[in-house]
This record gives C-alpha cells, sequence and structure tokens, in this order.
C-alpha cells in the first residue's frame, strides 16, 4: 500500500511539473529554464520571494487594520462586541515600521508608543514573542530565513485563484530554526513561481503550544510587471487570554493600498500641468467682480483640499463610484427643483463617515459597502447635500495653500470636516425634506432600518461607526418611526452588509469600483453579519498595461473632474 501511494505522488508531481514547465514556456513573464523536478520548483519559489521581499522594501503604503473582538451568542452565532481601529503609513524600508495617523489624535495611545497601533494584543499574555510586529508582520512569508536550512516544503497540488492558476505547498519550520518562524500553506502562480498568497502562522518549531499563534491569510496582487505586492490579510483567534486570564475571540482585516503615492508626488510634466484655476476672462471683461473673486477663493480651497486628500492616498482618484453616487445626487436635485453643481469622491478608509469640502461630497469606502440599497445611500447623500444647502460647510482657512501641505501621517490631526451639533440638526431635518420629494421617498422605510442597525452597533463597534474626519450617518427622528422593528433573526430583512460588500480598491494607483459579485442567498440568519470582518476572497488576475487610449480618457478624466472643482 505504501509503495502504490509513492507511486501515486510520483505521478503527480511529474504532472505537476511538466505542467509548469509548459506554463513557463508559454509565458514571456518567467525567467530561467523551465523546472523539471519538485527540488527545481521549490528553489525557484524561494528565490522569487527573496526577489519580492526586496521589492516589497521599496514602498512605503498606507496600512489599515479593523479588529472586531468577539463572543458567543446563542441565536446569532459569534457576533462582534468591542472593535479596534489603527491607520498607518509603513515605512518597510527601514523593516516593519508604521508611522500612525490616528496616535496624535489620542494622547493616551501616543503614550503606549507607535507599536501600539498594530499590535494591539501586545498585552496579552506571549503575544510578544511571535507578533512583536503586529499585523504589518504579515505581509511576509518569512523575511529572514525562507529557505531549506528553515524549512520543508511539500507538494500540495493545484488550484485557481480566480483566473491564476497556482501551485500548492505546505511548508513546515524545520526542528531547531527558531521562533516567528511560518507555519502553513503557500500558493505559488504558474509563471514566475511568485507566491501569491500563503495562509498559516508564526510560531515556534520547538513550542508549539506556546505563544498567542495569531492565524493569518495574506494576498498579494500583480500590480506592476512581475510585481506581486501585500494587499489583503485576513488574521483571527478564538482562544486568547488577557492579563485577566479571560477569554477573548477576534476577527482582523489588513488593507494596503497607495503604493505608487511617491510617483504621484514626483514633480509633474511641466508641458503637461493642468488647469488650477478659472478660465481666462471674456474680452469685454477686463475685471473681476468680487462675487467672482470670493467664487475663486472657495473653489482654490475646495480644490487644494480634494488634491492633498488625494496626493496622501486617503482619497480615491475620480471614477466610476463618484459617477454612480453622483447619480443619486442627481436624483434628490431633479425632485427638488434644485439646481447645485455637487460632486462626490470616495475616502478610502473603513471607517462609516461623510462630510462636504464646498461643493465635493465625501463618502467612505466602508460606509459604501454597508449600505444596502440606494435608498440608503441617499439618506447618507442627503444629509451633504442638505449641509451644502443650509449650512455651507466654510472653506475659507483651505485657501491658503500652506493650511493643506500635510504628510500622510498629519493629515488626521490637521484636518477636519466635522458639522457641528446644530448644523447637523438643521442638515438632517432639511435631509428628510428632500427625501421625501425624492425617487426614494417609498423606500424610506429600508433606510430607516440601516440606521437602526447603525444605532444598535453603536455601543459595540465605536471605532468603526465614529467618524474621523467628517460626520457620522444620523438617526433622525422623523425616519426612526418608519419601516418595521429591527428583527436579527428574520433572514429576509437585510438592514447594512458585511464589510467590504461593495467596492474593490486597487492598491496601486487607489481607484476603486464596485464588486462585480453576484447576489447569494442567505441560508440562515447568521450569515447576515451586518458591519462585520469576513474573509477575503480574491479573483485574481495577472497585470495587463493599460492600452494607450485607455491611458489618455483615464488622463482626460481626470484634468476634466480637476477643472470642474
Amino acid at each position: 500500500m505504501r509503495a502504490l501511494n509513492r507511486c501515486f505522488l510520483a505521478i503527480a508531481c511529474a504532472s505537476a511539473l511538466a505542467s509548469i514547465a509548459v506554463a513557463q514556456n508559454q509565458s514571456s513573464n518567467s525567467s530561467g529554464p523551465a523546472v523539471t523536478t519538485v527540488d527545481q520548483a521549490i528553489d525557484r519559489i524561494i528565490a522569487r520571494e527573496h526577489e519580492e521581499i526586496g521589492s516589497i522594501r521599496r514602498y512605503s503604503p498606507i496600512v489599515e487594520t479593523y479588529i472586531q473582538d468577539m463572543k458567543p451568542d446563542s441565536q446569532m452565532g459569534i457576533v462582534p462586541v468591542k472593535d479596534h481601529y489603527f491607520l498607518g503609513q509603513a515605512s518597510l524600508s527601514k523593516g516593519i515600521v508604521d508611522d500612525s495617523m490616528l496616535d496624535k489624535q489620542d494622547e493616551k495611545k501616543e503614550k503606549k508608543g507607535k507599536l501600539e497601533g498594530f499590535n494591539p494584543f501586545s498585552h496579552l499574555e506571549g503575544s510578544s514573542d511571535y507578533v512583536s510586529d503586529g499585523f504589518l508582520q504579515m505581509v511576509y512569508v518569512d523575511p529572514n530565513g525562507f529557505d531549506r536550512q528553515h524549512y520543508e516544503f511539500t507538494y500540495i497540488g493545484r488550484e485557481f485563484l480566480g483566473e491564476v492558476r497556482c501551485f500548492v505547498f505546505d511548508v513546515v519550520p524545520l526542528p531547531k530554526t527558531g521562533k516567528g518562524r511560518f507555519n502553513g500553506r503557500i500558493w505559488a502562480e504558474d509563471q514566475a513561481l511568485t507566491i501569491v498568497r500563503f495562509n498559516g502562522t508564526f510560531g515556534s518549531s520547538d513550542d508549539e503550544g506556546s505563544g498567542v499563534n495569531l492565524r493569518f491569510d495574506s494576498w498579494r496582487m500583480n500590480l506592476q510587471p512581475d510585481e506581486w505586492l501585500p494587499a489583503l490579510i485576513y488574521s483571527q483567534k478564538s482562544e486568547l487570554r488577557n492579563s485577566t486570564g479571560s477569554s477573548v475571540r477576534f476577527k482582523a482585516q489588513t488593507r494596503l493600498w497607495g503604493y505608487n503615492l511617491a510617483n504621484l508626488n514626483h514633480p509633474a510634466d511641466f508641458n503637461q500641468g493642468q488647469m488650477l484655476t478659472l478660465e481666462p476672462p471674456s474680452n469685454d471683461q477686463k475685471d473681476y467682480s468680487p462675487v467672482d473673486a470670493e467664487r475663486e477663493w472657495q473653489e482654490r480651497a475646495e480644490k487644494n483640499v480634494v488634491n492633498r486628500l488625494e496626493r496622501i492616498g486617503l482619497l480615491a482618484p475620480p471614477g466610476e463610484v463618484d459617477k454612480v453616487l453622483e447619480t443619486v445626487v442627481n436624483n434628490l436635485e431633479v425632485t427638488n427643483n434644485l439646481d447645485i453643481d455637487v460632486h462626490c469622491r470616495v475616502l478610502l478608509t473603513g471607517t462609516l463617515e461623510t462630510f462636504s469640502i464646498g461643493h465635493t461630497i465625501v463618502m467612505s469606502r466602508g460606509l459604501i459597502d454597508v449600505l444596502p440599497d440606494e435608498a440608503s445611500l441617499a439618506t447618507a447623500l442627503a444629509q451633504e447635500l442638505a449641509a451644502i444647502m443650509i449650512t455651507k460647510p466654510s472653506t475659507d482657512q483651505w485657501g491658503f495653500n500652506d493650511t493643506t501641505n500635510v504628510t500622510a501621517s498629519e493629515a488626521l490631526s490637521r484636518f477636519s470636516f466635522k458639522a457641528s451639533s446644530t448644523d447637523l440638526d438643521l442638515a438632517n431635518k432639511k435631509a428628510v425634506e428632500l427625501l421625501r420629494n425624492s425617487p426614494y421617498k417609498d423606500k424610506l422605510g429600508n433606510a430607516a432600518l440601516f440606521l437602526k442597525q447603525l444605532s444598535a452597533d453603536s455601543a459595540a463597534l465605536p471605532s468603526l461607526i465614529d467618524p474621523r474626519l467628517g460626520n457620522g450617518v444620523a438617526l433622525s427622528s422623523a425616519l426612526e418611526s418608519l419601516g418595521p422593528p429591527l428583527q436579527a433573526d428574520k433572514v429576509d430583512q437585510i438592514a447594512a452588509l458585511p464589510l467590504g460588500s461593495r467596492v474593490k480598491l486597487n492598491p496601486w494607483d487607489d481607484r476603486v469600483e464596485l464588486l462585480k459579485a453576484k447576489p447569494v442567498s442567505l441560508v440562515s440568519a447568521r450569515e447576515k453579519m451586518p458591519f462585520e470582518v469576513t474573509p477575503f476572497l480574491l479573483f485574481l488576475t495577472r497585470y495587463q498595461e493599460p492600452k494607450a487610449a485607455e491611458k489618455t480618457n483615464g488622463s482626460a478624466l481626470a484634468s476634466r473632474q480637476a477643472s470642474r472643482q
């Protein structure tokens, strides 16, 4: 029997290696001769991973980690009861170092030090053994010893991740190779044999029972030719112990983006600069009036803020999601006989917030993700449209260029677009009026359900729901009475979606687009998971150089958007 098993294993390995050789011969991206043995395949994977480590260390992406502490619930399974949120810019060239955007907002966090931001479990017993660099450590399989001297590799089979065919290996640290070694499974794409996914834990080869051993699933995306860069990490743990000895369960999502920020901030082509101010006056106009000057000042201030937020990686470039938001705003305007030139942009963070900068409405990626339908989206946008009409958020201070010349790490301490409670009340009353005259007037019960779910989870999820730069989605008393009561056990009542349900982010150029996933019928109420962290499952694709026409159209769109603002 053992001989027969070895025979089947040999045949499987030979077939897999033949497929590797064919795939490499057909690909122009692969380098070196085609592999013909398992040992050669392992050597190629190790060599490519070392190249990837060097490539990854050239970047300083934005890193966002959101964590939910979970507890069992007799009705809904495991539910979040507390959350943590961290946002920073990683300096990967210096090892694993983050410059937090948040600790300047909170003196207590600042006293604890920056490392606390990406290692929120440092107070747990044994956590310093294996997660000294926290969630950011999970962008690497092993930066200091990924080789045959430290690991045993076992070929498992082949699997498609999206349209990318991969070869799967189990990787186990050899005895006496020390702490912090990776133990799990890797997926290597079949052309250059680059690791595109790895799933497992960091631990010790000698004492598997000690330490925290956080388990994680780390994904890379093919963002540039021959480069697969870290994009998404899901992690969870079920048996952590805090200082009091009680059990802590958690789920966490880490997202990385802004890889091209360095190039974005390079000096522009002198002959290709964008129009930064008003068009020249007509022939019969020799001077500007005070009203012209005031309008130009406000437009300049609005543009200063929007451009800076985009350049530091907090705002997505103009794109298709903006058009969806602007269509809903237009529906509100047309049915209310309004003629206001309003633009929409997407904040890239996962917190649930909106705000207005002049006539630009900004809505966070996280909020768009969890809104269940168009009526709920209209409710959030109506709040900001009403603010533009009634309270007219001031942008005067941003007309001075030095006020917006901030780095990514300074942004959350220097920028604030929060409205006062009085202004929010005025805007909410006006928003209800706009909604009742809109195409969404008969669907406000759905929007009310979202607001009720938001209110119900506000105590458990303040880090997600409380805004950082702008305003939260407020529960208007006029909407509170609409719709049915919130029923968590009702499968067909979808008040809010899980995180990541709507928007897909390109980590290289920060562009966002709507997911093209098919609707899924829920089996039980436990699958509703409003506002919850879930695992990632990416449809991986290979990098394709944009066509010249697409590049031109994209540049033209960006220029038109900039000139309109």
